[in-house]
């Protein structure tokens, strides 16, 4: 569930048109899904009303101004159970770890949210499944040797050999039930054994440690072999003639830096490649970024949806972004519903040498052993220059 594991929200961003604003102004950090409300706040408890169920080590918040106050819950005690409007409710009494100072400003009937449910948590660290393969043993015993066939569920064969005279055992039925319970033993191999079948009149004698040598080396040679049979895609063939690319002009966006990508779009046709931003070769205002995100549609100023509401204006005007001295206008492009952020390369960024270069690589500082003893007051003893 997505829901429950930490994210900083979610959209299909404009898979299937608009839904709604993908902007989260609540809180940058993840609230997770809402369980109840808060009824009462005392001074190292709180009592709670959920429509869920809670558990000790479970992480809870609640939302106070734009700040989460989040604690953790060391003891979670159910304290009754009803039913409101039809639906079953729990209350519960819940003691963190810390009670944060700022639940006692808690009004009644607070929502509450779950961040961490510990159940859940625990539940994923669980083998869920477990992908196994059948395999089927035949033993073929011959005068001078014995040959152990493996043979998997896809249909794929295998086989050791263990070469010698061929004795039988003593104890007949007791050397097949230690035959089938070696190779039914397949450790933590993606394999397991569906039985055994014996091909032959007699049930040899097999000491322990070449029974399971000749097991290894059979499963050895099945993963040789499954490997092998393993189906290959092939590559797609070179289009001839090549396909042309749809635009003749390319500008910085398609962020087209050294020669390698450069001949690639030249050979599908593109006749005009701006280079890349980081060329800086763009020294004026230009997008450096493009959102679907739009601040006009937060802000209910969207002219597609204030489209004949009388006293909105329809007419699109850019913004401005104000971050401390930094100014980023917001252009607006509103039929294919985008946000063009418009700003200037700082001008220590392009005195910098370009990425990649010799003189780029050089930037990165260095110091001898012998200068960076003298930035030491107490220099070592026993150094000598």
């Amino acid at each position: 569930d997505p829901d429950k594991t930490f994210h900083r929200g979610s959209t299909d961003y404009f898979v299937r048109d608009r839904l709604i604003d993908i902007g989260a102004f609540d809180s940058p950090t993840f609230t997770g899904l809402p369980v109840g409300q808060v009824e009462k706040v005392d001074k190292r408890t709180l009592v709670a009303v959920t429509d869920t169920p809670l558990a000790n080590g479970d992480g809870l918040n609640v939302l106070i101004k734009r700040e989460v106050v989040g604690f953790r819950a060391n003891v979670v005690e159910l304290l009754d159970s009803f039913e409101e409007d039809g639906q079953p409710r729990l209350r519960y009494r819940i003691e963190p770890n810390e009670l944060p100072a700022a639940l006692s400003r808690l009004r009644p009937l607070h929502p509450l949210n779950r961040n961490l449910d510990h159940n859940w948590q625990q539940a994923l660290l669980k083998p869920s499944a477990e992908r196994r393969v059948a395999v089927h043993w035949q033993l073929l015993v011959q005068a001078d040797h014995l040959e152990l066939q493996v043979s998997s569920e896809e249909g794929i064969t295998a086989s050791a050999r263990l070469s010698g005279a061929v004795v039988a055992a003593n104890n007949a039925e007791q050397a097949h039930e230690q035959l089938c319970d070696t190779l039914s033993k397949l450790g933590t191999t993606l394999y397991y054994s569906r039985g055994v079948q014996l091909q032959a009149d007699l049930v040899p004698f097999i000491p322990g440690s070449q029974l399971k040598a000749l097991r290894r080396d059979a499963i050895a040679a099945l993963d040789a072999a499954r490997l092998q049979a393993h189906p290959r895609g092939t590559r797609k063939p070179v289009s001839v003639p090549p396909p042309v690319y749809p635009h003749s002009h390319l500008t910085f966006l398609a962020n087209v830096y050294n020669a390698k990508a450069r001949a690639f779009y030249q050979r599908y046709g593109v006749q005009l490649i701006d280079a890349a931003y980081e060329a800086h070769e763009e020294s004026g205002e230009v997008p450096v970024m493009i959102t679907k995100h739009c601040l006009r549609f937060s802000f209910n100023l969207c002219p597609k949806q204030a489209k004949g509401v009388t006293g909105v204006k329809t007419r699109v005007a850019p913004m401005q972004l104000i971050h401390g001295d930094e100014v980023l206008t917001l252009k607006f492009d509103c039929k294919p519903c985008e946000m063009h952020i418009i700003g200037k390369m700082k001008g220590h960024i392009l005195n910098q040498p370009l990425p990649g270069s010799a003189a780029h690589s050089k930037m990165v500082a260095s110091i001898s052993p012998e200068d960076l003893l003298k930035t030491i007051r107490n220099k070592p003893t026993g150094y000598s220059h």
